[in-house]
């Protein structure tokens, strides 16, 4: 199973941009990792007029795109999937999987914080680190947005996650 971790704070305190660069920075080292990313809106990646748009169109709940370089799934929720859902998809496949939000997912949190934005919003037993640009009073390691190699090794240095059943499976859906 792979490590998985949540990069979590509130709104533009640069949770993407560190994802990127310790991303890169995991992928130099030899990685395969895998980002999943949490959006309160609406997402729609289907383009009008292409064959995946005019399936989905036609009422297919859900439509999966395959080529030799990519796969796209495409389905309709009636609610919002949880996180373990999300990550079975991505099986083991993965080294490290960065999730950027999922603030209420009961895992290990590293909160990206920025002082002009206020106080910490992670429950304090699941944050597992701070990326911060001011010190502050917490009994987590801390690190600035530029340590990113030692974020790297902070993250190569976490337990696996056991295996999950999501509860869809679980229950035979």
């Amino acid at each position: 199973m792979p490590i998985v971790i949540s990069l979590s704070g509130r709104s533009n305190s640069g949770k993407t941009t560190l994802l990127e660069k310790l991303i890169g920075e995991l992928k130099r080292r030899g990685h395969k990792v895998a980002a999943v990313k949490h959006s309160f809106h609406d997402i729609d990646l289907d383009q009008p007029g292409k064959d995946s748009w005019r399936l989905a169109r036609a009422g297919s709940d859900a439509v999966l795109v395959s080529s030799p370089n990519k796969l796209y799934l495409s389905r309709k929720l009636n609610a919002e999937a949880p996180f373990e859902e999300l990550l079975a998809l991505l099986a083991d496949e993965y080294d490290v999987v960065l999730m950027e939000g999922f603030k209420g997912a009961s895992i290990g949190k590293i909160e990206v914080h920025r002082k002009e934005l206020g106080g910490l919003v992670c429950p304090r037993g699941e944050t597992i680190a701070v990326v911060t640009d001011e010190p502050l009073d917490v009994d987590v390691p801390q690190f600035t947005a530029d340590q990113i190699e030692l974020l790297a090794d902070f993250v190569e240095s976490q337990p696996e996650l056991p295996p999950i059943v999501p509860a869809s499976m679980a229950d035979g859906r």
